[in-house]
């Protein structure tokens, strides 16, 4: 996971990249398992890294746009990019827990509040699924039946048809 790819980018832009989407209370391991994972292209755009440390407990959260893909993905081809980060950021950082989730921007209009109390969404969550380390070893099994995901139906939908929603 942490090998170049040829024709990857550049360890620079990597570690730029990186650092760009690197949130929460221990950025620094954000940037490291970010510079894990932007090493080699990605199908989906990974817009975030967040790792939060409370005491001794750590856990990373990854973030990716359910439209930006950068070639068509169908299901098997986004759950083998699922597996390959949660596997990458375990891989690189003794973290306990890796959340991830995809989210899709929903349309507001002009004049909508999109902060403060009476803000609107603005995104909506499409896929989520929580490992922690102690299932690492199940996750394959988890990914394959759909335990303890979630799917929006219409993303699960567009992804079996190979398009992007």
């Amino acid at each position: 996971m942490g090998a170049l790819v040829a024709g990857g980018p550049s360890p620079s832009d990597t570690a730029m990249r990186a650092t760009a989407r690197a949130r929460g209370s221990d950025r620094v391991t954000a940037v490291a398992i970010g510079r894990v994972l932007l090493a080699r292209p990605l199908p989906a755009q990974l817009t975030q890294i967040r790792c939060e440390r409370t005491g001794q407990h750590q856990i990373c959260g990854l973030v990716l746009s359910g439209v930006k893909f950068k070639h068509p993905l169908n299901r098997r081809g986004f759950i083998a990019e699922v597996r390959a980060l949660i596997g990458g950021a375990f891989a690189t950082a003794p973290i306990e827990e890796v959340d991830l989730w995809t989210t899709v921007p929903l349309g507001t209009g002009k004049g909508i509040v999109v902060s403060g109390d009476l803000a609107v969404a603005t995104a909506a969550t499409v896929f989520a699924v929580t490992v922690p380390r102690s299932r690492l070893g199940q996750l394959d099994r988890q990914l394959a039946s759909g335990a303890d995901l979630f799917w929006d139906a219409s993303f699960a939908h567009s992804l079996s048809e190979g398009t992007s929603p």
